[in-house]
């Protein structure tokens, strides 16, 4: 076995950020910190705060250099994301993805960008596909991209920033970039299209050993011995991989945070709806993998303005006897029906508890209408925060009919970055036993997907 007992993560999500230790024998985090992730306004356009999320990466592996120590650096970070460098640094800021660009550049956005059939990549709002933010960067703003020698996805940026060595990675690549082909396993025709090219690094797998640690970093930090540094990987994709590892196919995972996203191992592309968020993902091993997403997170939190108590058996019953309902999408542009505007149904509940339990159902119906749009089958694995949420989970194995499994821990991201450097891993239920909710709710689902049946979208 490697000498290797502890590994440190950098875990970059879009609303917050963590550096994490895990244990290499067990998988388990044994120490963490972690920052909101926060955009700025000024300079050309919205963008990350890169460097404060540099200085907290050196603070906390100072910070866990002697105790608990590590040996050896992976990282994880959201997709949709990538950095511009010059010869020093980076060139242009890291666009936020939420951004909306103005019409014209959307619609001459649209015209470039390969069809479907070739990426497995539906059009997206803002900068959701990479393409469209360099399309943006290099259009608007020739005089800065003019200065471009190198793109970077954002997990590999932060590896760059380790090692000093550029490199980009498949799963970053594959989410929704709009420039690459998951069938040919290459940069797609948007890549020259855009002339991007000559400006693209060497593609490394994620469980590659990129470099050491550059010698002032490691000075910085307090690193006295080589400290290997492993490729990085996709948020969603690190959620991933350890079933991949462990499971076998076919099988579905839900990866929770800011975003839901669906991966059904073992199905096939060609259900696959560009006009309702289902997309291929590649995964670690460089291979397709259906998927689906909708920004289910981010929607809990407004619903429920952030209050998480979980509520009475009593609350429940009396929402799904009421028939209260939040009907899809409260974030529009995204999602299985992102055309769609939210409206409540049978009055918008003013307890906090009653917001908490239709927040739930909506989210376990949001995302059974995902899976079923891939056509999902065997088990369902959740992971990250709705694997707590237990009138999510049991709303689900009503609908569904098949094993729900809540994986243990709040997130999956940093076990399955700290299995490229070589940790290892069992999946543990979290939650014993998954009851489902009965014909009651059976009635309020045929209900809640009824009436999105009779309401037009939006123009």
């Amino acid at each position: 076995m490697s000498a290797t007992r502890h590994i440190a993560v950098l875990d970059i999500g879009k609303t917050n950020a963590k550096v994490v230790i895990v244990d290499a024998r067990t998988g388990a985090e044994i120490a963490r910190r972690s920052i909101s992730n926060r955009v700025l306004r000024d300079g050309l356009y919205p963008h990350y705060d890169l460097e404060t999320l540099w200085g907290f990466c050196i603070g906390s592996l100072t910070e866990f250099a002697s105790v608990p120590g590590f040996d050896a650096i992976s990282v994880t970070a959201h997709g949709a994301a990538a950095v511009l460098l010059d010869e020093q640094g980076p060139a242009m800021p890291a666009i936020d993805y939420e951004y909306i660009y103005p019409e014209a550049v959307q619609e001459a956005y649209a015209a470039l960008r390969p069809d479907f059939v070739e990426t497995h990549s539906p059009l997206q709002s803002g900068g959701l596909n990479i393409g469209a933010q360099i399309h943006y960067q290099k259009t608007q703003f020739p005089a800065e991209f003019a200065k471009v020698r190198t793109i970077l996805t954002y997990a590999q940026y932060w590896v760059w920033r380790l090692t000093g060595i550029a490199r980009n990675e498949v799963t970053s690549l594959g989410c929704h970039t709009d420039l690459w082909n998951p069938q040919k396993q290459n940069y797609s025709s948007l890549v020259d299209r855009l002339q991007l090219r000559p400006l693209l690094p060497p593609i490394a797998s994620a469980f590659d050993r990129i470099g050491p640690l550059l010698p002032e970093v490691a000075i910085q930090i307090g690193v006295l011995k080589p400290m290997p540094v492993y490729c990085g990987i996709h948020d969603s994709n690190a959620s991933l991989l350890p079933h991949l590892m462990t499971q076998q196919s076919p099988f579905s995972v839900i990866s929770t945070g800011t975003w839901v996203v669906l991966f059904a191992v073992g199905g096939t592309l060609d259900r696959l709806d560009p006009n309702r968020d289902t997309l291929a993902n590649v995964d670690a091993y460089g291979r397709a993998v259906p998927s689906a997403r909708f920004m289910g997170g981010r929607e809990f939190d407004q619903l429920t303005h952030g209050e998480t108590a979980e509520p009475d058996a009593a609350t429940l019953e009396r929402i799904i006897a009421n028939q209260t309902m939040i009907l899809p999408s409260i974030v529009q542009g995204s999602g299985p029906f992102p055309r769609h505007q939210a409206v409540w149904v049978n009055g918008e509940p003013k307890l906090a508890s009653e917001r908490n339990v239709a927040a739930s159902l909506y989210a376990a119906l949001m995302t059974q209408t995902s899976l079923k749009l891939l056509g999902a089958s065997g088990p369902t694995i959740i992971e990250g925060p709705f694997s707590l949420n237990r009138i999510y989970l049991s709303a689900l194995q009503s609908l569904t009919g098949r094993e729900i499994i809540a994986a243990q821990g709040s997130t999956g991201t940093s076990l399955g970055a700290a299995l490229l450097a070589g940790a290892k891993t069992s999946i543990v239920s979290g939650i014993e036993t998954i009851t489902p909710l009965g014909p009651d709710f059976d009635l309020y689902a045929k209900n809640w997907s009824d009436r999105i049946v009779n309401v037009q979208p939006n123009a």
